[in-house]
C-alpha cells in the first residue's frame, strides 16, 4: 500500500516562503514519478510540479516557474516543494502524489496519478 504524508504547510504573508515535505517509503521516493498538486476553494486540482523517479527531470506549471523547487531526499525518503516569493493567490491545500509511469511526471494531469496523500493546507495573506 502506497502511503503520502505531507507535512510543512501554514499561514505566511505574501513574499514569503514555506517548504513542504511528503514522506514516503524508500521504494516509492526511488522508483514513483512524484508531483505535487494544490485545490483552492471552488476550483479544480491543478498541477503544481513533478519530478520523475530518478529525480532528474522536474516540471512545473507556468505559475510557479522561477518561485518553486520540487526535490526529492533519498536520504530522508522525502519529496519536497521550495515555495518562494508566494503570493495570495497560491494559496490552496497542497497534495503530494505518485504514479509508476514515467510520462506521467510531466503531464501533471491529476487524473493519471492513483496515489494521494491527506493534503496540507497553505494560506498566504
Amino acid at each position: 500500500q502506497v502511503q503520502l504524508v505531507e507535512s510543512g504547510g501554514g499561514s505566511v504573508q505574501a513574499g514569503g516562503s514555506l517548504r513542504l515535505s511528503c514522506a514516503a517509503s524508500r521504494y516509492i521516493i526511488s522508483t514513483y514519478c512524484m508531483a505535487w498538486f494544490r485545490q483552492a476553494p471552488g476550483k479544480e486540482r491543478e498541477g503544481v510540479a513533478g519530478i520523475d523517479m530518478y529525480g532528474g527531470s522536474t516540471s512545473y506549471a507556468d505559475s510557479v516557474k522561477g518561485r518553486f523547487t520540487i526535490s526529492k531526499d533519498n536520504a530522508k525518503n522525502t519529496l519536497c516543494l521550495q515555495m518562494n516569493s508566494l503570493k495570495p493567490e497560491d494559496t490552496a491545500m497542497y497534495f503530494c502524489a505518485a504514479a509508476n509511469e514515467y510520462r506521467r511526471c510531466f503531464h501533471l494531469r491529476p487524473t493519471e496519478f492513483p496515489y494521494w496523500g491527506q493534503g496540507t493546507q497553505v494560506t498566504v495573506s
